[in-house]
């Protein structure tokens, strides 16, 4: 059996040549009570018309027709 670290060379090899590139994301861990006692506080400190008019911005410029 191929160590592995050979396999995962073989399949990103096997990636790039179908046009495939790795992307590894590092994101807050939503399940840590200190990372949902942060999220808590910056909702709570958010301003519904300061954040409607963002999304409503958002929407104006987005490629997407919505319907």
């Amino acid at each position: 059996m191929a160590l592995a670290a050979e396999r995962m060379r073989a399949m990103r090899e096997r990636r790039r040549a179908r046009g495939l590139r790795e992307l590894r994301l590092v994101v807050p861990d939503a399940r840590s009570n200190a990372v949902r006692r942060r999220i808590a506080r910056q909702v709570a400190g958010l301003r519904g018309e300061r954040e409607r008019a963002a999304m409503e911005w958002i929407e104006a410029v987005s490629e997407f027709d919505g319907g």
